[in-house]
């Protein structure tokens, strides 16, 4: 009895140390374990608990609902997401890396964690109808259209308008990707060579018509 009532105490003084940003990130963990093996029907404040070996009483300190903590679940995903994607683009050295960067980690985030994004915003009170691609999309769009216009010699307002829409090419190839036989590199290569070609026509119809009238004289 002493033993194990010592054992107890040792567990309970381990639990009391961590801070309470790493136990919600630990529960989140266990979360989004679940949710890849067995979906989010399965999911309980019980069985959360359960699986990061706290009670569900605990779970509910840091979550008012599971359907809070399934949003805070997508919200971490979609920012991680997002904070790769930035880091591609500032790497940068050319406008074609900078598509190709972004593109791929969104591919292959979408392959090692896509599933379970796929399945948190399946549930409608969850994802609100967002794409993965939300997250902080007006800043994202606001940075690369600067750099279209520069790139591509466009008018500022003409490079949002292209970059807004062509941002949810990569969410496109995404889901085609998790239900998709084709290699994540081909997939890549054909999101890349659409959304190039894209700005390459829209700057080729800007030029065009701003072209001055040749007449005879």
């Amino acid at each position: 009895m002493i033993i194990t009532r010592n054992m107890n105490e040792n567990t309970s003084m381990k639990r009391r140390r961590l801070s309470p940003e790493k136990r919600k990130s630990l529960i989140l963990d266990h979360t989004a374990d679940i949710i890849a093996a067995d979906g989010v029907a399965v999911l309980s404040m019980e069985l959360i608990g359960k699986k990061a070996g706290i009670s569900k009483s605990l779970v509910y300190t840091y979550f008012d609902s599971l359907t809070e903590l399934l949003r805070a679940l997508l919200k971490r995903e979609l920012k991680r997401l997002r904070r790769l994607q930035v880091q591609e683009a500032e790497n940068a050295q050319t406008f074609e890396e900078l598509v190709r960067g972004v593109t791929h980690q969104y591919l292959k985030y979408i392959e090692e964690r896509g599933l379970i994004i796929e399945r948190l915003q399946a549930e409608p009170s969850v994802s609100r109808g967002h794409d993965p691609t939300d997250y902080s999309r007006n800043d994202a769009v606001s940075y690369i259209s600067e750099i279209v216009a520069k790139n591509f010699d466009i008018p500022q307002g003409l490079a949002i308008a292209v970059t807004d829409i062509s941002f949810g090419l990569p969410a496109t190839a995404g889901a085609f990707y998790l239900h998709s036989e084709m290699s994540r590199e081909d997939i890549e290569k054909i999101t890349v060579t659409m959304i190039l070609g894209s700005l390459n026509a829209v700057q080729n119809d800007y030029s065009t018509r701003q072209q001055i009238l040749r007449r005879k004289t």
